[in-house]
């Protein structure tokens, strides 16, 4: 565990709220503030962290979900929130509780109910590829979180923008150019950056904030891309779902596997063979409930 005091100061430099806020990034919230606090200790109390949850009757129940979810076939079951702590463990505990408590900031709207949803099935994808391929340290439980996160800062944007909507329309179509260069041209800032400092302030791993940050780069995945071995895989393997998610579902909202297709099968060394077996069994995970 790293050392919670210093951990928290970064987490919750005031300067640094203050510039979150200025752009619409939600504040982590308290009780993730206070869930976090005691991960941090050397010797988590899981009946504290237990109660701390619990508090929450909609926290408690999206945990418990979570845990018992038919595609991650964990061989226990959660009846409580102190099984949910053990079986997941804390670390992958706090990145479910932090996904439940971002989608419940924003109103239920048809647009971002679509964008969760959507946002859900890639995080499937994303942790059933990683689990299926087997890369050394590269585990599901950490790309199910990317998946679910690496599009954060999009409910942030639209809600603040009120023609966000469009720009995204722009950039859906935008074949030659980053998806996130009309947001930059208009907004001065893009959904990534957004997301990747929302990331960092509730608590996310610095791989995960920095592969948020450049999951749209058409540098990311270049042979000398100065991204790490974990970024590389965080990014690729997200593409890759949302390819396969567009696929199965006959979409053609993007144009970023043109962009990226050919550096995201060598990165994840994966040869045109395998992709129509890849397709078949995508397809259970697809259709599974959100």
């Amino acid at each position: 565990m790293t050392d919670s005091s210093s951990t928290a100061s970064e987490n919750h430099n005031p300067l640094l709220e203050r510039a979150l806020l200025d752009i619409g990034i939600p504040p982590c919230p308290d009780i993730l503030v206070r869930i976090m606090a005691e991960m941090e200790k050397e010797e988590p109390d899981y009946h504290r962290l237990s109660n701390i949850i619990s508090a929450d009757v909609a926290l408690a129940a999206g945990l418990i979900k979570t845990t018992n979810s038919p595609f991650f076939a964990r061989s226990q079951r959660a009846r409580s929130v102190h099984d949910a702590l053990t079986i997941l463990g804390l670390r992958a505990s706090s990145h479910t509780i932090a996904g439940i408590i971002l989608r419940n900031i924003f109103p239920n709207t048809p647009h971002l109910t679509r964008f969760w949803d959507a946002s859900a099935r890639k995080a499937r994808l994303c942790a059933w590829l990683a689990h299926k391929l087997d890369i050394h340290g590269f585990n599901a439980d950490d790309a199910y979180t990317f998946g679910l996160f690496h599009d954060c800062g999009i409910p942030i944007l639209m809600s603040r923008f009120p023609n966000y909507r469009d720009i995204l329309g722009q950039a859906n179509l935008d074949s030659q150019h980053e998806f996130t260069a009309s947001e930059d041209s208009l907004l001065k800032t893009n959904h990534a950056e957004v997301g990747s400092a929302l990331a960092h302030s509730w608590w996310l791993d610095a791989d995960m904030c920095l592969s948020i940050r450049n999951h749209h780069s058409l540098t990311a995945l270049a042979p000398d891309s100065p991204l790490s071995r974990p970024n590389r895989l965080f990014i690729a393997t997200v593409h890759f779902a949302e390819h396969f998610s567009q696929q199965q579902l006959g979409l053609d909202f993007t144009q970023e596997w043109s962009k990226f297709g050919a550096a995201c099968l060598e990165t994840l060394q994966i040869d045109e063979d395998d992709m129509e077996f890849l397709y078949s069994e995508a397809k259970q995970i697809v259709a599974l409930p959100d």
